[in-house]
């Protein structure tokens, strides 16, 4: 069999990327990793650890995921999904934000939820699971008002000059949300494992994480009928990245975060995002075939 991580690492060199990887076997514990250590900005992927939190503290009794949230126009955290790219006002439930934050993403959803639940709750539930290395530095809203501030005059159109992305502190871990590949997988594993939250909470959030409507990235690399793909991808320019647990039907469950680098900075780059599934399967069916 050829080694994974070499195959792994020739898949990103075709699709024209720098990956960051690491997959594990939620049973068994083995586990494969490529650069799994090193920081990466997390993008849409702190929402995860945000609905983490909202449950945390909704179990504690701390809030009710049925408490009616207003959401009127002014003021919302911009993007191109849901709420964000609403124009009425709105009246949503907490979990029903959560929702919108996992399916399609929603900065605005996500933002609303933050707001409620509190930053210092998101990193003490990091903590709290021993994730030393995964932080929340600032909303969504703060993101993108920094990458607006970074491109300057020359607004969204900048974003194709490599100078400027060069520049963005949104793509700076030490700058912004973070974690490393590692972290993140360990996350899935008490997700899936009910050790992030009761058993009832933790099947709230993997719901949520199944609903993910996106499937030109991790679950491109699983077309199957009876595997199932939970996750939740993490996006800014040249940035693209998906988390997630793929489980078979024999039972295999294995939890997976990749994260790649573009030089160029086209916003469209299908290679790009098919590879994030290409390099899951082959650390998945290495990890399936160490088991056997």
């Amino acid at each position: 069999m050829t080694d994974p991580r070499t195959a792994i690492l020739t898949a990103f060199a075709d699709a024209g990327v720098t990956g960051w990887l690491h997959a594990l076997d939620l049973d068994s514990g083995t586990e494969l990793g490529l650069r799994s250590d090193e920081l990466m900005c997390t993008a849409s992927i702190h929402k995860l650890p945000l609905l983490v939190a909202l449950h945390q503290r909704a179990q504690a009794g701390e809030l009710d995921l049925t408490e009616p949230v207003d959401c009127p126009p002014d003021g919302r955290t911009p993007g191109p999904t849901g709420l964000a790219a609403m124009l009425d006002p709105a009246r949503l439930s907490l979990r029903d934000l959560a929702y919108l934050m996992m399916a399609v993403s929603d900065n605005a959803a996500a933002d609303l939820l933050l707001s409620r639940v509190g930053l210092d709750a998101v990193n003490r539930t990091t903590s709290r699971l021993g994730l030393t290395r995964t932080l929340a530095l600032h909303s969504f809203g703060t993101m993108l008002a920094a990458m607006k501030e970074d491109t300057g005059s020359g607004g969204a159109q900048a974003l194709a000059d490599p100078h400027v992305i060069a520049r963005l502190r949104a793509l700076d871990p030490e700058q912004a949300n973070h974690s490393t590949p590692r972290e993140l997988t360990r996350l899935l594993a008490a997700i899936w494992r009910d050790t992030a939250c009761s058993a009832e909470h933790s099947a709230a959030i993997r719901r949520l994480m199944g609903l993910q409507v996106w499937p030109h990235r991790l679950a491109a690399g699983f077309p199957f009928d009876d595997v199932r793909v939970a996750g939740k991808t993490g996006s800014l320019p040249t940035l693209r990245s998906e988390i997630g647990v793929i489980e078979y039907p024999d039972g295999g469950r294995y939890a997976v975060a990749v994260s790649t680098r573009t030089a160029r900075t086209s916003a469209i780059l299908p290679a790009a995002d098919a590879v994030i599934g290409t390099s899951a399967r082959i650390a998945v069916e290495a990890l399936r075939f160490a088991r056997a």
